[in-house]
């Protein structure tokens, strides 16, 4: 049952409550043995409530000393009758581990045989894991105690306190949010150092472990230089103990901010070379997360409606912090060709919602899932940067210090944000909420003329603050003559000292908003793109030119001749990587199955070129991956050489992960058999081994290979672990495919709905898989036939956005110029 925000409103009238002990007997079969003691007030005596617990066998509970009978355990919720004023109850319980990140999760090493088991919280999956009251405004303190293999070591949110015979104790944790625990144990790779008097640590599968001594000293500038940029700017210090970062296998998020003991997926963690903007995201995630121990951790939101209170501040905070004091100063260029782009599509689907939604829009927790999207994430954050520069940073940060101090270590919600910001400033910061956050949709800022000249014309009521960049051609390069900030709050901006200039609002990426150029300023920028000596302007641009496509205003053809005029002269490279991953996206979804062939050899010809002219060993890998991605059946000779010699004809070492990029995409072509996909998975036997061949076997363009596939990944059968299945899912939805997996676009949607009811992770697993390539009228009707049919809460919102997506997907492939 999921959780109602009606339910969770009554019960938090109802109780406090004040501390958990909690044991774990980690078996080493399939379950494991869970023991909570919750003591908790009432403020009614004589009334009753619920806590909750999932999936368990083998159920007793101790209420007051009393044992409540069998029948107390109903519906993944033990009622507890006949309330005290003070109570504790004991909940012991069998629970199953799992592979699917929601809850236990177990994961066997292929490398070395090596167990971890994380305890993986967020939303409601704690109470997969304990019994719990599993609401994010119901904190308490958590004493943890783990029996485990002697062999291991044990992390997690409180302060090491002791271990003896297998059984390792923490200390009692500051009041936390069910939702923040977690627990991660086997034999890790640990590298420690103390920094301003804390003690941090970096961990890692013993098998990951050169990795992690490779990136130590990087993992460690990184951490601290955050550290010391948060610690300066509040006025709240750290309030969590140790500062543990675990890196672990099976993460369903990027990462996840359990305060004291900090979880990433380990692909985080690169087993070969990395490109600039991965190392870059690397940062941004670690300072996104550290980032949460004020935003989210130390205050927490009451209800999941305010989520952005956590996950846009720290989004902000992660690029702003990461590009202010780490060597990875591009976080913003990142941020404009990436997540932004996603913010745009995601405010215009039938599920958008303002970045702080009404309470009563988010009525339970399945659909709380839902808001953790890229409107909480990319648009909340531009909002904020908006709001920033609106405000300035002084009266900014005064503002949210004020805010973390009076809810310190308790909830808070957007009015007393607002409050504490509207204190701090003299500017209607409450007007500036309502408008940016209750409301949906974006402004659009649009070049016009008045004969010589521009007018910019604002579509929308917001107020923004933002530079206009103006520029001349001059000798075939476009020369920046003026960069101005302008305040935009009337219906239109004429801009008289510009006449004859081509223009760019929002130049500098400052506010959320279309830019739609006229014919003068784009073709400028077409003409001059790569000329552009501003970095931030010319991943503006670029981002333009992939929106304008998304409007159809660009056509995908149109698109790839300005790459191919431009990209091989791009001198940054995570303008060149951010280019080469949304070009991805064009790919599979916005070019006919028809045109594939003709854009991929368009493509490949033009990474070529970025290879040819490349000296940036960033700009070198992500052109390699790039042109491996567009190989024909002409290039296999080619493909083959790489993998025999180890080295690519540019010089690119040829390791693991580029290595089965080669595999899967000879795969796919047809040009390899499950003899050497096999030879290969023999010689990696590591969980990117385990992957890259279950991808590359699905991948195989034979109505045998994809029947298999099809199996291990909706049939009775399966059991593939998260990331396989995303591995295995995305090798059988080849676009180049097309027909010979559009048999299966029914049986998707008709099998999907019964799988997703297993949790919320799994349901987005199975959304994730959904055939984004079959862009054609017979799917839209299939889907929508899909959606009438009311599956779960989770896998209905991925649907109802992918639906938008095809939509948009069949009118982008219909428009010819």
């Amino acid at each position: 049952m999921s959780l109602t925000h009606a339910e969770a409103r009554e019960r938090s009238a109802l109780i406090a409550v004040q501390s958990y002990d909690v044991l774990f007997e980690l078996d080493s079969g399939r379950t494991f043995r869970s023991r909570s003691e919750v003591t908790f007030a009432c403020r009614q005596p004589g009334t009753s409530t619920f806590i909750e617990l999932t999936n368990a066998t083998a159920v007793t509970v101790t209420l007051n000393g009393e044992r409540l009978p069998a029948q107390a355990y109903s519906d993944q919720r033990i009622t507890l009758p006949a309330l005290t004023a003070a109570n504790t109850v004991v909940v012991e319980a069998t629970l199953p581990y799992v592979n699917d990140g929601e809850g236990m999760h177990r994961f066997d090493d292929p490398a070395d045989g090596a167990t971890y088991i994380c305890a993986f919280g967020g939303m409601d999956a704690t109470q997969r894991i304990f019994a719990c009251f599993n609401q994010p405004d119901l904190k308490a303190t958590v004493h943890l105690a783990v029996r485990a293999n002697t062999a291991w070591s044990v992390l997690a949110n409180g302060a090491f306190e002791s271990s003896a015979s297998g059984l390792t104790t923490f200390s009692p944790t500051p009041p936390i949010s069910p939702y923040l625990f977690t627990m991660c144990a086997g034999p890790w790779h640990s590298v420690r150092f103390e920094h301003a008097g804390i003690s941090f640590g970096w961990h890692a599968r013993a098998s990951l472990g050169a990795q992690l001594d490779r990136d130590a000293d990087e993992l460690r500038e990184v951490t601290t230089a955050c550290f010391d940029h948060y610690t300066t700017i509040f006025d709240e210090p750290y309030a969590f103990g140790p500062y543990d970062q675990v890196m672990v296998p099976g993460l369903n998020w990027g990462a996840m901010e359990s305060p004291g003991c900090i979880t990433f997926r380990d692909e985080l963690l690169f087993r070969g070379q990395a490109t600039d903007a991965e190392r870059g995201l690397r940062a941004e995630v670690i300072a996104h997360e550290m980032a949460h121990m004020w935003f989210g951790d130390l205050v927490t939101m009451r209800w999941w409606d305010d989520s952005w209170l956590s996950e846009s501040f720290a989004d902000y905070m992660g690029f702003q912090v990461s590009a202010a004091v780490t060597e990875f100063d591009a976080a913003w260029l990142r941020f404009s060709l990436g997540l932004k782009g996603f913010a745009y599509r995601a405010d215009e689907r039938r599920s958008t919602h303002p970045v702080a939604p009404d309470p009563g829009s988010v009525p339970d927790v399945d659909t709380a899932i839902g808001i953790f999207d890229s409107i909480s994430y990319g648009k909340g954050n531009s909002a904020l940067r908006q709001l920033v520069t609106w405000l300035g940073e002084d009266e900014f940060l005064a503002g949210v210090n004020a805010y973390l101090s009076q809810y310190r270590f308790g909830n808070a919600s957007l009015d007393d944000l607002i409050d504490a910001l509207d204190t701090a400033s003299t500017r209607d910061v409450r007007g500036w909420a309502q408008s940016w956050l209750r409301t949906t949709g974006f402004d659009t800022l649009r070049v016009g003329r008045d004969g010589d000249v521009p007018v910019i014309s604002r579509e929308g009521d917001r107020q923004h603050r933002t530079r206009i960049a103006a520029y001349t051609i001059d000798n075939d390069r476009l020369r920046e003559v003026s960069t101005e900030s302008y305040e935009i709050s009337q219906a239109s901006l004429s801009l008289p000292q510009l006449a004859g200039l081509a223009v760019i609002p929002n130049s500098h990426d400052e506010t959320f908003a279309r830019v739609l150029l006229d014919p003068l300023s784009w073709g400028a920028v077409r003409q001059g793109l790569s000329t552009i000596e501003d970095k931030t302007v010319r991943a503006v641009v670029w981002s333009t030119a992939f929106d304008m496509v998304a409007s159809s205003e660009l056509t995908p053809t149109e698109l790839l001749d300005l790459v191919a005029a431009h990209l091989p002269s791009e001198s940054h490279a995570s303008i060149v990587e951010r280019v080469i991953d949304r070009l991805g996206g064009v790919l599979s979804s916005w070019i006919a199955p028809d045109a594939l062939a003709q854009a991929h050899r368009q493509l490949a010809s033009t990474f070529d070129s970025v290879l040819d002219r490349a000296s940036d060993a960033s700009i070198l890998l992500a052109a390699t991956r790039a042109r491996v991605r567009s190989a024909s059946t002409n290039d296999v000779g080619m493909l083959e050489d790489w993998l025999r010699s180890e080295r690519t004809s540019h010089g690119v070492d040829v390791e693991a992960d580029l290595r089965w990029r080669i595999v899967g995409r000879l795969a796919e072509l047809g040009a390899i058999d499950e003899q050497r996909i096999g030879e290969e998975a023999q010689r990696d036997k590591s969980t990117q081994g385990e992957q890259g061949s279950a991808r590359a076997l699905a991948a195989q363009p034979t109505a045998e290979a994809k029947a298999v596939a099809w199996e291990a990944l909706f049939g009775r059968s399966a059991t593939d672990s998260n990331r396989t299945f995303e591995a295995r899912a995305k090798g059988f939805w080849s676009a180049e495919h097309a027909d010979l997996v559009a048999p299966y676009v029914g049986r998707y949607l008709d099998e999907a709905p019964s799988l997703a009811t297993r949790s919320q992770g799994v349901a987005q697993q199975i959304g994730d898989a959904f055939p984004v390539h079959a862009a054609t009228p017979e799917t839209v009707k299939q889907v929508r036939t899909a959606l009438a049919a009311e599956p779960p809460t989770v896998l209905r919102r991925i649907w109802e956005d992918r639906l938008d997506d095809l939509e948009r997907s069949v009118r982008i492939r219909q428009v010819r110029r």
